[in-house]
């Protein structure tokens, strides 16, 4: 069975102004289903039906396979980006919440830093938030590359920094962007429900 575009969890006015919905019809509609239908070629052509999306990521990985790797995973970074993002924020409670106390002293100190690792990743790729042995951990991955990839890496929040995520609303302004996303967008009811390793699964076809 091919791969499909998963539908988005809101309307695609719903993240207005913050999130325009010319950029989901281009990011979503547009971006995102193009590296479906090239991962799909891809399978087709190398005999690869009937595996997970997780596991054709890791597979492309270990062959050392750029094309389909770049492609399938930048399928999995989105599938699981839409669901980080929801018109009606809220604060981090219960066990994210005391990680957060933890590891960074407040919510508003672990945006910040966020923030600054999404702002200074050179060219495109994704910030992350994840779970790495039991303590919470800011990084940032080029390109398409993806915590599916490595073991032990938990995937709990991500932030497209890819060009194509931004430019219509905010032009070049990469940090005008991750202002409005983490002030306004963040799902942290989602973000903590990924918390029981549950994350690749969230967003994983197949």
């Amino acid at each position: 069975m091919a791969f499909e575009l998963p539908a988005l969890p809101y309307a695609k006015d719903a993240l207005a102004p913050h999130m325009s919905a010319e950029t989901l019809d281009f990011h979503h509609g547009k971006h995102h289903k193009a590296y479906v239908d090239k991962t799909n070629g891809f399978v087709d052509e190398k005999g690869l039906g009937g595996m997970k999306l997780s596991e054709i990521i890791k597979k492309a990985k270990a062959d050392g396979d750029k094309g389909l790797f770049n492609n399938s995973a930048q399928v999995w970074n989105h599938s699981f980006f839409w669901q980080c993002l929801t018109p009606e924020t809220t604060a981090p409670t219960g066990k994210l919440a005391e990680l957060i106390s933890e590891g960074f002293g407040s919510t508003d100190a672990l945006v910040d830093k966020i923030k600054a690792e999404s702002a200074g990743h050179f060219g495109s790729g994704w910030g992350w938030l994840v779970l790495d042995g039991g303590s919470l951990k800011v990084t940032s991955l080029h390109d398409a590359d993806t915590p599916v990839a490595y073991e032990g890496m938990v995937p709990l929040l991500t932030i497209d920094v890819w060009e194509h995520a931004y430019y219509v609303d905010y032009r070049n302004s990469r940090p005008g962007y991750l202002d409005a996303v983490t002030s306004k967008l963040i799902n942290w009811d989602f973000v903590a429900k990924n918390l029981d390793g549950s994350g690749i699964a969230a967003a994983d076809q197949g």
